[in-house]
């Protein structure tokens, strides 16, 4: 068990998949920490490497085409890497687990939720089918499921959107895991759903003070429910903070950006800010700083075109990737 307080360290974890078309390098040298008990958010732009992080966390990257080339993932001192297939699968859905971005999908059509929560219990916790059944009606009602008795029996499609989502985390959390993975858990879910779905992940984490790592690229959901944030960029972590520090003082032109984008109280109706240009394609990433083509500071400055910042820390506690970041060694 780890000493200083961090639950999951990830060092230089670099994914690619080999296609036909080349070879695309979807994370390149990502690294971060998450404490114990607490909200780390990733965020970033559709198609940034967020999720792929996130699969890799649970060494789900279909093999092949992708293929995990680099890097360590150590959690509660073992690197999850180096465990063998069998011992990897005491880990995945046990100590940790996954809420995956679209349910529909993630669940399968053809069992009940009940038998869906029963086999991962079961595979877990070593009890018996009786038991295993009392719990995942118990685990309904806790994520806020009328009538879980009955519930437990049907199947994905008698349910609404939000209701999956719920069993999508009852399943989750049934092993009580330390570290849960939410991975865009309010996709396509209407304002109010999204509001109980994230007080639901408060709740569960308060009872079995659980870790949590939340990808989203909502901002304002990071805001409200995350101690700690990492901004990803075209593969890579551009940006590392406090939650409250990134948000009064962003320092990569690319969360300025975002931060900019946000509605602002007393907003007077002028159109909102965007960022310029377009994500660049995963085969054709940009040579220097992948933000640079994009960057209002760093677009016309040689080094930014040609030379790729790392990751480094700029003050206690804050790590950036930007040539013109307060704090960053030249």
């Amino acid at each position: 068990m780890s000493k200083d307080g961090i639950l999951l360290s990830i060092q230089g974890l670099s994914v690619s998949f080999f296609t036909d078309e080349g070879v695309v390098k979807a994370v390149q040298d990502v690294g971060f920490s998450i404490k114990r008990g607490k909200t780390f958010a990733l965020v970033g732009e559709s198609g940034c490497g967020k999720s792929v992080t996130a699969l890799s966390i649970m060494r789900l990257v279909p093999e092949p085409p992708g293929k995990i080339v680099g890097g360590e993932i150590v959690f509660e001192g073992r690197n999850l890497l180096a465990l063998s297939e069998k011992e990897i699968r005491r880990v995945r859905g046990n100590e940790v687990a996954m809420i995956f971005q679209e349910p529909m999908t993630s669940l399968n059509p053809v069992y009940t939720v009940g038998d869906q929560i029963v086999e991962a219990i079961k595979l877990h916790q070593k009890k018996s089918t009786s038991e295993a059944w009392a719990d995942a009606v118990e685990m309904l009602r806790k994520v806020g499921i009328a009538d879980s008795a009955q519930r437990v029996r049907e199947y994905p499609h008698q349910m609404s959107g939000g209701m999956r989502q719920r069993v999508m985390i009852a399943m989750a959390a049934s092993c009580e895991p330390v570290l849960l993975i939410a991975d865009e858990p309010t996709t396509a879910l209407d304002v109010t759903i999204q509001a109980q779905i994230l007080d639901l992940l408060d709740e569960l984490q308060r009872q079995n003070g659980m870790s949590i790592l939340l990808i989203t690229h909502d901002l304002g959901v990071v805001a409200e429910r995350a101690e700690d944030v990492a901004v990803m960029y075209a593969s890579r972590i551009v940006e590392v903070a406090d939650s409250q520090e990134l948000f009064e003082e962003p320092l990569h032109p690319y969360t300025q950006g975002l931060l900019k984008s946000l509605p602002q109280l007393g907003f007077s109706g002028k159109r909102l800010r965007t960022i310029s240009g377009t994500v660049p394609e995963p085969l054709h990433f940009p040579s220097g700083c992948k933000f640079h083509p994009r960057c209002p500071i760093g677009c016309g400055d040689r080094r930014c075109q040609t030379v790729e910042p790392r990751l480094r820390e700029v003050e206690a506690g804050r790590c950036a990737a930007c040539w013109y970041a307060k704090g960053y060694e030249k």
